[in-house]
């Protein structure tokens, strides 16, 4: 089958990339008949260049021009078959992609299908910086993408996924596609995790979701097999400047080597300093920033991170490439970066136990999970905290 996206940017060489070609023709696609002021306004580009395009979609044969542009038989057959759109839910697709909170009402059974699915994730593991965010933000962030234009039809990455994004990604595919056996797109995992791999495994199994996984740490570089082949990725990295480095690194190496493609960024508010630097990185990553979605995600219980985080939607350019290329063996977790020990004392018997990562006991969840050493009761209030000097063995 031919390929008009490519045989259009070959001819047409625009800066924004092949992507803006697609969302032409799709918007073709889904609303004949717009006049080319219209579409150029859609895709945001100048009446011009635009024009350009829908003249090279015309002569490949994949428009037509009456009364507006329409798709021709074999533009109809290239957005169907080539572009992965083929059975998809028309009438659902246009209300979620015209209307931002249309959701819950049409896929008020998916959401409540998603809750119980991450009512039963793993426990979180602090110090890999594990935060679960709630179902609600789980399927904004799949809605997200679906916006984007880089779900149907689209290989996507997860670069850490406790957050089960992977499982929302399949259920909205699966819902918009009711007739297609996997819907009609490919989705990823890498993780260190190998208990969330396994829960997103079995999901995916039970309930025949198009999802697969890979067990990888991520110091080390992204295995081979998963490098430029995805057409975007989702990250929620620890909340270093350094684990974001590496995370969007990774991310990276994973994606098509084109610009225009997406990278969808979670990370936690920061100051204006902090957030300067983490702009440096995104220039020399070479990436640009499209859009910055703040109070977009919200945890459970997350009160270090005031149970808000912010969505940053980045875009790859010519210039995009990895960071960290090489194993990184320097701190990159939290805990890591600044060592802590807090006192906890036990409500029922007062007994006054230590945590931290010098500890024996690391986190508050493992002893709650252990229990207080005298009573064994796992209900804890946090008394004190104080910062612990790194070794220099750990640096």
């Amino acid at each position: 089958m031919r390929n008009y996206i490519e045989e259009t940017y070959r001819q047409v060489q625009l800066q924004e990339g092949p992507q803006v070609i697609e969302q032409f023709l799709l918007h073709c696609y889904f609303q004949p008949g717009l006049p080319g002021k219209e579409l150029a306004r859609k895709v945001m580009l100048p009446v011009p260049v635009a024009t350009a395009i829908k003249k090279e979609l015309i002569k490949a044969g994949a428009l037509q021009a009456r009364n507006g542009l329409a798709c021709t038989e074999d533009g109809l057959a290239y957005v169907e078959n080539g572009l992965g759109f083929g059975g998809l839910d028309r009438t659902l697709y246009n209300k979620l992609m015209q209307d931002e909170s249309a959701w819950k009402n049409e896929l008020a059974d998916v959401y409540n299908e998603l809750e119980s699915i991450l009512s039963e994730r793993p426990q979180v593991n602090v110090q890999l910086d594990q935060a679960k965010c709630t179902a609600e933000t789980s399927m904004r962030r799949a809605l997200l993408c679906l916006r984007n234009h880089a779900l149907v039809g689209k290989k996507v990455l997860c670069v850490g996924d406790d957050d089960l994004v992977s499982v929302s990604l399949a259920l909205l595919l699966k819902r918009l596609f009711p007739g297609k056996a996997g819907g009609a797109g490919k989705i990823e995992v890498v993780d260190i995790d190998e208990r969330f791999l396994q829960y997103i495994r079995d999901v995916a199994q039970q309930r025949n979701l198009a999802i697969q996984c890979h067990h990888a740490d991520l110091r080390e570089p992204l295995p081979a097999r998963l490098h430029r082949q995805f057409d975007c990725f989702f990250t929620d990295p620890p909340y270093t400047l350094q684990g974001m480095s590496l995370f969007l690194s990774r991310g990276i190496s994973g994606l098509q080597p084109r610009k225009g493609l997406p990278v969808f960024l979670s990370f936690a508010h920061k100051s204006p300093d902090f957030t300067l630097q983490m702009q440096q990185k995104f220039v020399q990553a070479g990436l640009s920033v499209r859009e910055v979605l703040s109070h977009f995600n919200e945890y459970e219980g997350a009160q270090l991170l005031g149970g808000k985080g912010q969505m940053i939607v980045l875009v790859t350019t010519e210039q995009t490439a990895p960071i960290v290329k090489e194993a990184y063996r320097k701190p990159l977790y939290t805990g890591e970066e600044v060592r802590s020990q807090r006192l906890y004392r036990c409500k029922r018997c007062a007994q006054v136990a230590k945590v931290g990562a010098n500890e024996r006991v690391k986190t508050i969840e493992a002893l709650k999970s252990k229990g207080c050493p005298r009573c064994r009761q796992t209900r804890f209030e946090l008394i004190s905290r104080c910062s612990v000097a790194r070794h220099a063995d750990h640096d």
